[in-house]
C-alpha cells in the first residue's frame, strides 16, 4: 500500500509513504506513482491521541506513547503488483 500524505506534523510537507508486503516501510519526498486510488483519510494527531477519518474504514482512535500534532489529509493506493 502507498499513503500520498500532505500536511503538517511529518518530516515533509507531502510525501509518499511505502508499505511493503514484508512489513517494511520507507517514505519519499513528494508525490510517488503510480497510484491506484483506494480510499481517503484524514489524520489529526493531538497529543497522545489520533482520530482518523476514513471513507471505507470509517473511524478510527487510538493511543500513542509520544506526544505530537498533525493534521494530516492522505489517499490510500493500492499496491499494482500481483
Amino acid at each position: 500500500m502507498k499513503f500520498i500524505e500532505f500536511g503538517i506534523g511529518n518530516r515533509w510537507f507531502v510525501r509518499t509513504e511505502t508499505e511493503s508486503a514484508d512489513g517494511t516501510e520507507f517514505e519519499e519526498k513528494g508525490i510517488v506513482g503510480p497510484i491506484s486510488f483506494h480510499s481517503f483519510y484524514v489524520r489529526i494527531w493531538i497529543g497522545k491521541t489520533v482520530v482518523i477519518v476514513d471513507t471505507k474504514e470509517g473511524l478510527k482512535t487510538s493511543k500513542k506513547k509520544r506526544n505530537a500534532f498533525k493534521l494530516i489529509v492522505g489517499v490510500v493506493s493500492r499496491s499494482l503488483v500481483k
